[in-house]
């Protein structure tokens, strides 16, 4: 049985700036990586309302490959149905790449759940989070793209 895995992703670890950088670049990683972590953790909890804590109003996150999904509704539905499979996570590799108040976060993962019916469900892929700087000084996703790797296989 195949089920949507929402935006994990986008991600969810442990994040290192990359390439050349402003000196305050890995406090804007740390920062990023808080968002990340916030996500993750309510992910864990069953928390939906704390994962949609983590996006902006009007943010696309892709349920699965080629399907972007928008709006509070849609987007509650889908991490409803997502964190009925109780799904365990495990990240790899983490980037961030800021320019000024945008944010592009890269990670691989893994996940391992079950349906409500007691079916095994494994799935993997590149996390592509885009974040934006709020004017409190908060990142939020607006874009979250946990199956970035999957042109890839066409």
């Amino acid at each position: 049985m195949r089920m949507s895995v929402p935006a994990i992703a986008a991600a969810l670890l442990l994040s290192t700036a990359a390439g050349p950088a402003p000196a305050d670049a890995a406090g804007v990683a740390d920062d990023v990586q808080a968002t990340i972590d916030a996500m993750t953790g309510a992910f864990a909890r069953g928390d939906v309302g704390g994962i949609l804590a983590t996006y902006e109003p009007g943010a696309v996150v892709v349920g699965e490959p080629g399907a972007p999904v928008a709006g509070t509704a849609a987007l509650t539905a889908m991490f409803q149905q997502f964190v009925a499979l109780e799904p365990q996570f495990t990240f790899m590799d983490h980037e961030v790449i800021e320019a000024g108040d945008i944010a592009l976060h890269l990670s691989t993962w893994k996940m391992q759940g079950r349906t409500p019916d007691g079916s095994p469900v494994e799935q993997s892929g590149l996390s592509v989070a885009v974040l934006r700087r709020q004017p409190d000084g908060r990142w939020l996703m607006v874009i979250d793209d946990p199956y970035g790797d999957h042109i890839l296989g066409r």
